[in-house]
């Protein structure tokens, strides 16, 4: 990745971490067994949250793949969880795994995301999706 290229990708994600400044709406099951925020945009999870819990994504990475950030009195539904980064901020989780979003997708139908560095993911509820495609 080019310079020119890299600095467009940080600019991305300081304006999504502006419009995330807004409450975020609680995650929940997309189609095919997606997890997505209330927006319907794809939601991520990153190989290097190894312990259960805690997001390894801080700094500059949190402008590129900015947290789903919960509200102080989330109602929890099933699967997911609300976990605690470092900074303070409360961050939605699936199974312990934190839930972020990708800066360079621009609509809910993108995952841009899904694969990059070989470390993030589509974050995905496997029995929905088995269900899905075994009905």
């Amino acid at each position: 990745m080019d310079k020119r290229t890299g600095w467009w990708w940080i600019a991305a994600g300081m304006l999504a971490m502006a419009a995330g400044a807004v409450a975020q709406t609680m995650p929940r099951h997309g189609g095919q067994g997606r997890l997505v925020d209330g927006e319907g945009r794809a939601l991520y999870v990153y190989d290097a949250d190894a312990v259960p819990g805690q997001s390894a994504c801080n700094g500059p990475c949190a402008v590129v793949w900015p947290p789903l950030e919960a509200p102080a009195a989330a109602s929890v539904p099933q699967g997911f969880g609300v976990i605690v980064r470092a900074d303070g901020r409360r961050q939605w989780s699936w199974h312990d795994h934190p839930l972020y979003r990708y800066a360079g997708d621009a609509t809910p139908a993108d995952t841009r995301g899904d694969g990059l560095n070989g470390n993030w993911h589509l974050a995905v509820d496997a029995a929905a999706s088995d269900r899905a495609l075994h009905p």
